[in-house]
C-alpha cells in the first residue's frame, strides 16, 4: 500500500508538481520519451471504449467526457473529441493546459472547461459525464486519495456512464518512483481500491504491442 512507500504526503505531491513543470509540453513529454507508442495506445483505447458506446439498452452516452491528468490533450484530441460532443480536461500543470488550447486546434472549441487542479482536490460535477477517462495518473495519488477520487467520479457519472483507468501495473506490491514522485501498484491493489470506492468492474484488458522494457499496462472500465 502507498502508506508503506510514501513517507511524506505533502512532499509526494509537491515533488510531482515540480517534476511536471519541467517536462516539455509535447506528446513525447507526456509519454516520457515514448511518443512513438501514442497511436498504438489510442487505437487500443478506442476499441476498448467503443464496446460500451454501441447500441443497446445499457449503452454509454456520448454527450460529455472528462479527461483526467489530461496534459496537453493527447487523449482529448485523438480519443475523446472524435467520440463525444464535449470534453472537459483536468491537469495539475497550467502550462500543459495552456499548450492544449493550440495543440487541439479547431476541435478544441468543444472543450468546455480546463480545470487546473490535482486530482486529490478535484470533484467532477455530479451526474455530468458519460465517460471519465483516467490515464497514467493514478500513481500520483495515495491510496486514500485515489479511492476518494474514484468515489467522486462515481457520483459524476450520468446514467450508464463509466469510469476508465488505464495505467502501468507492477508485478507485485507497490513500487515508488522517486524521479517523478509516483507509485506503481499491482493489479490486486488497484482492484481492491476500485472495490473500496464502491465501483463494479465491467471489463479489464492488458495493452498489447507496447515496448517490452516498460511496465505492463492495463485498462479497467467500471461503474
Amino acid at each position: 500500500m502507498t502508506s508503506e512507500v510514501v513517507e511524506n504526503e505533502f512532499e509526494f505531491y509537491s515533488k510531482a508538481e515540480k517534476y511536471w513543470k519541467d517536462v516539455p509540453a509535447t506528446v513525447d513529454g507526456m509519454l516520457g520519451g515514448y511518443g512513438h507508442i501514442s497511436s498504438i495506445d489510442i487505437n487500443s483505447s478506442r476499441k476498448f471504449l467503443q464496446r460500451f458506446l454501441r447500441d443497446g439498452p445499457n449503452r454509454t452516452g456520448t454527450t460529455r467526457a472528462l479527461d483526467c491528468g489530461a496534459g496537453i490533450g493527447r487523449i482529448t484530441k485523438r480519443l475523446l473529441l472524435p467520440l463525444f460532443k464535449t470534453v472537459d480536461m483536468v491537469d495539475v500543470t497550467e502550462d500543459f493546459l495552456t499548450k492544449a488550447k493550440s495543440y487541439l486546434g479547431e476541435e478544441g472549441r468543444r472543450v468546455r472547461n480546463y480545470f487546473c487542479c490535482g486530482l486529490q482536490d478535484f470533484s467532477p460535477e455530479p451526474n455530468s459525464y458519460d465517460v471519465i477517462w483516467i490515464q497514467w495518473v493514478i500513481g500520483h495519488l495515495t491510496d486514500n486519495h485515489l479511492s476518494d477520487f474514484l468515489k467522486r467520479c462515481r457520483a459524476g457519472l450520468r446514467p450508464n456512464g463509466i469510469v476508465v483507468i488505464k495505467d502501468n501495473m507492477a508485478q507485485e506490491g507497490v513500487i515508488m518512483d522517486d524521479v517523478d514522485s509516483s507509485v506503481c501498484r499491482d493489479l490486486d491493489v488497484v482492484r481492491r481500491l476500485i472495490r473500496r470506492a464502491g465501483l463494479h468492474l465491467l471489463a479489464e484488458e492488458r495493452q498489447e504491442n507496447f515496448p517490452d522494457e516498460i511496465y505492463h499496462v492495463y485498462t479497467f472500465a467500471m461503474r
